[in-house]
């Protein structure tokens, strides 16, 4: 970073390629920087050791804003730019130094302590550069650059990061799960039994792991940006740093809320593969029931159901039959357009009356009733239930031979937009017609084995 005083450099915590992500500086790392003490002299003549140098300002985008341009809702003669929200010098300070304390930045900016760099081009090589003070409620302009004390750093405290301990074989496991990466994301197989976060008498999840094995490079290990069941399997997207996380999220949110329009370009797409119990009355239709959760056993328990009360959400699913068979079991295809706990599964079981196999919850009467199917003798070779996985995890599960049946829900297929991509971009003079073209990322995941193994006993029984 051009121009850094006093011999220090501030590491940033992300990659400099995104703007938001220069929010994030590690103040409590200072790398020395090969600069001549002529050089900050130039700059700052006598007091070049008394400063040290914030990242340049870059503008914070507003992820909505971005999210609405990827799924073409701006609203035409709007200047999204006028909702950008203003930042004062006091917050970029506290985007840049987390690690000082809050009430030592009042105290730099009351004391007068905060300066800001003005750069004359009229002016001489040596005096190009001067320091003027700034107040907290400033507003920034993009390229402002703020110095503060350099006896700043000898207010932090030391903390130790705490030594992480990898198991070999743990890290590859959790790798292999891995489906597509880049810069901005990772999508990763979710096992069917493992949690996607944490909790009470958890412990191990999709998150915790994801932080622990897949840092790679990074300073922190990818974030969550929408769920899966524990006892589903399939595509889940992470976001490996705070940017794409926040934009994802935007699309999440404006997926749902946009999902009865009937001219909404679609940027998020999700396909479930599922077999339930029954045949539905139709072979493909538009599911659009509102739910509601349920408070049970005084408040013990908790389900989601059909509800017409004003509070309920909306939720809309498509499927698509895929394949009946004689002894009543159906493969669907799910495609759900809102994102409400438990969607699927309670469509299934309380709007087509097909509840999926392994849903114990919703569909316990159907289960009641439930009567394996006979493993044909040629697929026995198949089973391996020596086979040892980590975590807890069963490297087998439960087909529809066995009498408790693991739960037959996998998210098969998801497309979104190349966020990598829309972030490297914005800013640019050309980033909305960018935006119009932006390509569309395709993952694809594997069915579980209990899921292939009960497709390959239907098939061998039509």
């Amino acid at each position: 970073m051009p121009g850094l005083t006093a011999g220090f450099s501030f590491t940033c915590l992300f990659r400099p390629a995104y703007p938001i992500e220069r929010e994030n500086i590690a103040f409590s790392e200072f790398a020395s920087l090969a600069e001549s003490e002529k050089e900050r002299k130039q700059a700052y003549g006598s007091d070049a050791h008394l400063w040290l140098e914030l990242p340049p300002f870059t503008p914070q985008f507003d992820t909505a804003v971005i999210a609405r341009k990827i799924s073409g809702q701006c609203i035409a003669g709007k200047n999204e730019e006028e909702d950008s929200p203003t930042t004062t010098a006091v917050k970029w300070v506290r985007r840049c130094c987390p690690d000082l304390p809050l009430s030592l930045v009042q105290k730099l900016f009351r004391l007068r302590q905060v300066k800001k760099t003005l750069t004359d081009s009229n002016a001489s090589s040596e005096q190009q550069s001067r320091l003027k003070r700034v107040s907290a409620k400033d507003a920034l302009s993009p390229g402002d650059v703020l110095c503060l004390p350099v006896n700043v750093q000898h207010s932090l405290p030391i903390v130790k990061k705490p030594r992480v301990c990898k198991d070999t074989d743990e890290m590859n496991f959790v790798r292999s799960l891995e489906l597509y990466k880049d810069d901005a994301i990772i999508v990763m197989n979710k096992p069917p039994g493992l949690p996607v976060q944490g909790g009470v008498g958890i412990e191990h999840s999709m998150d915790s792991l994801a932080s622990k094995y897949l840092k790679y490079d990074y300073p922190d290990g990818p974030r969550l940006v929408h769920r899966l069941d524990r006892d589903s399997s399939g595509v889940l997207v992470l976001g490996r740093d705070q940017a794409s996380a926040t934009l994802l999220h935007s699309i999440f949110r404006e997926k749902t809320s946009n999902a009865l329009s009937d001219d909404t370009f679609r940027v998020l797409q999700r396909k479930y593969i599922a077999l339930v119990i029954g045949v539905p009355r139709r072979t493909k239709g538009l599911i659009t029931v509102p739910l509601a959760k349920v408070v049970l056993d005084d408040g013990k328990s908790e389900r989601m159901t059909v509800s017409d009360d004003p509070s309920a959400q909306h939720a809309v699913t498509e499927y698509n039959v895929i394949e009946s068979f004689s002894n009543g079991l159906t493969w669907l295809e799910l495609s759900p357009l809102t994102g409400r706990k438990h969607q699927l599964r309670v469509h299934c079981a309380e709007v087509l009356r097909t509840p999926i196999v392994g849903d114990a919850k919703y569909g316990w009467r159907a289960h009641k009733r439930w009567k394996p199917v006979p493993l044909p003798s040629y697929l026995d070779f198949r089973t391996n239930h020596n086979q040892q996985l980590p975590f807890g995890l069963n490297s087998e599960g439960s087909t529809i031979s066995d009498r408790r049946p693991f739960l037959h829900l996998h998210c098969k297929q998801m497309i979104l937009p190349d966020i990598s991509s829309a972030l490297k971009m914005f800013g640019s003079s050309d980033f909305d017609q960018y935006m119009s073209s932006l390509k569309k990322l395709s993952t694809v995941a594997p069915l579980p084995s209990h899921m292939q193994m009960s497709w390959d006993i239907l098939k061998s029984l039509s």
